[in-house]
């Protein structure tokens, strides 16, 4: 592959790493601003927002460092993500866990096929996916401890959130 088609790939994919950690700090927002710390899911939620915002700085940085253009759609990703989340913590504690269990397997997958195709070609890129893909499954193993599958319409839900984040991905990559 040459040398600027490498480029590309990588670019496009800090842009889309980068969108997806802030749209996941964007539901993690909207579900604590219904949740409050009302709820004793209100604590592990602002951990794994905690780890998220982690995950989002790391990636600013890399498209600082890179000059990697970001993700034009920022701001719908602000407002889908509060918005995500604030609706499903509304509707109950085990939808805002469906919604983080069905994020959590598409950004695995994601993640997953980036590891794949970034080889040993791009280290520094590479350890970070990795390590945040290990913290996105805790996520995702945590949301189905406490209840996500046994959420009201859970499977049209899950296909529902897993669908609109394959979308956001595919688009932000590109726009």
């Amino acid at each position: 592959m040459t040398q600027n088609k490498t480029g590309k790939r990588t670019a496009s994919m800090i842009r889309v790493d980068q969108a997806g950690e802030y749209g996941a700090t964007r539901i993690y927002a909207g579900q604590l601003a219904v949740m409050g710390d009302r709820h004793p899911m209100a604590r592990e939620i602002a951990h794994m927002a905690e780890q998220e915002e982690r995950h989002r700085k790391f990636f600013d940085a890399m498209i600082a460092k890179r000059g990697v253009r970001p993700t034009a759609l920022q701001p719908v990703w602000n407002v889908a993500g509060f918005a995500l989340g604030a609706v499903t913590a509304a509707m109950g504690p085990r939808a805002a866990m469906a919604c983080t269990a069905a994020v959590e397997t598409e950004i695995d997958r994601h993640y997953q096929h980036q590891l794949g195709e970034l080889g040993d070609s791009d280290p520094e890129l590479s350890a970070a996916v990795d390590e945040f893909r290990a913290e996105e499954l805790e996520h995702k193993e945590a949301a189905l401890a406490a209840g996500a599958e046994s959420a009201p319409g859970y499977p049209i839900l899950s296909f529902a959130i897993r669908a609109g984040c394959r979308a956001a991905i595919a688009l932000s990559k590109r726009i």
